[in-house]
């Protein structure tokens, strides 16, 4: 049985630092460097620029290690100039504090016990967004953000916005391409992408409004986010996903794979069935190049199998092709009129659809429709009997 170790043993036994990135907080930089004196020296602190009395307080801590950025660059570069600066010096983990005074250097330890407890994670404070004095946009924009997080991700957590964080540094990607406030969230996805275990553990915090100074531009950095946000969208859904769908298929093996994750999931036959009639259903209707984003959305909307609506989804695979673009174009003659022969052979072409747009559009839809409730009532069907021969 190990020994338990007193919280000071804990800390002087992991190797971390703790980074301050700092831009124009004379008020309250003093007070978060003394109160992160309490539990260690090892400080690296990173001026970006500040243009206040930021260098007169600093120049009180030459024995700290300090990174000054001639002009404002961002907190995103601040971070990973500390975060180089930090590998260079050794360092297993970086815990970032935020030098506006609302975080508690008191919480370190409980970062440190955790990292103890589940080692390379990385860690991030979960603050208290309805207590008094919170902006209404701070809480707003952390919804934002956790509902996006979850959606690139499936990791559902409470912050994915606050500034408190421990890093394992040997872990997380080695390149990035956010500088500003954006970069906070790039680097937890991107992380979590990796495998890296991402969760909260609980802070206190301070809003104090005579002290705090923001640099969060709402319009610039929210567009920031956005754009940031529909990258990590996109790459989850055609590439973050799929990857680890097939890698987890193959790690159990197929066979188990479809089984235990597919056929005997914890979903109820009903939401597996909605799943493949959504997965036929969006295979089928004309919304090519867009199939796999609106797939992903709606399974996550309506809460259904990923997996089982991408599976049917491939009623669309290229083999099939031909025989969708012939049962959308006769679907379609019962509604629109055409001088297109129907004909299922080589002669029905992608200039078919161009000239008949609307008919191949009508059809279509009405094809996915009549597909997606068919193979929906089948499978619910055919899901029934399996369960029932299984208990």
């Amino acid at each position: 049985m190990k020994p338990i170790l007193s919280q000071q043993e804990l800390i002087d036994s992991t190797s971390f630092c703790v980074i301050v990135p700092t831009y124009n907080n004379q008020k309250t930089l003093k007070r978060v460097l003394d109160s992160v004196l309490d539990f260690t020296e090892n400080i690296i602190i990173v001026n970006d620029g500040a243009t206040d009395g930021t260098l007169e307080i600093l120049q009180q801590y030459s024995h700290l290690t300090q990174i000054h950025h001639p002009k404002n660059i961002g907190k995103g570069r601040a971070l990973r100039n500390g975060f180089r600066k930090a590998i260079e010096m050794k360092f297993e983990y970086a815990i970032t504090i935020d030098s506006d005074g609302q975080h508690f250097a008191s919480d370190i330890p409980n970062f440190i016990a955790e990292i103890q407890k589940e080692p390379n994670s990385l860690l991030i404070g979960s603050r208290n967004m309805t207590q008094e004095n919170v902006p209404k946009k701070s809480s707003f924009g952390n919804k934002f953000s956790n509902f996006w997080f979850k959606f690139e991700t499936g990791i559902s957590l409470e912050d994915t916005q606050s500034g408190f964080r421990l890093y394992p540094l040997q872990l997380i990607p080695k390149q990035f391409f956010t500088n500003k406030f954006e970069f906070e969230i790039e680097v937890i996805v991107r992380s979590a992408w990796k495998g890296i275990v991402v969760k909260n553990i609980p802070i206190k915090i301070l809003y104090d409004p005579e002290e705090r100074v923001s640099h969060f531009r709402p319009f610039k950095d929210f567009t920031r986010i956005s754009i940031l946000n529909t990258v990590l969208v996109l790459n989850a859904i055609l590439y973050i996903k799929p990857r680890d769908f097939f890698r987890r298929a193959k790690k159990k093996g197929f066979k188990k794979f479809f089984l235990e994750d597919i056929l005997e999931s914890k979903d109820s036959n009903f939401k597996k069935s909605a799943a493949i009639a959504l997965g036929v259903f969006i295979g089928i209707s004309p919304f090519w190049g867009f199939q796999t984003v609106l797939l992903f959305t709606f399974a996550a909307l309506f809460r259904l199998n990923k997996v089982i609506a991408y599976l049917a989804s491939n009623v669309s695979f290229p083999p099939f092709i031909p025989f969708l673009i012939y049962g959308s174009l006769k679907m379609g003659s019962y509604f629109v009129s055409t001088d297109v022969p129907l004909l299922l052979d080589s002669s029905i072409t992608l200039d078919d659809i161009q000239k008949n747009a609307t008919q191949y559009i009508v059809g279509s839809l009405t094809l996915a429709s009549v597909s997606a409730l068919t193979f929906g009532l089948l499978s619910y069907f055919l899901l029934t009997v399996f369960s029932k021969k299984h208990n």
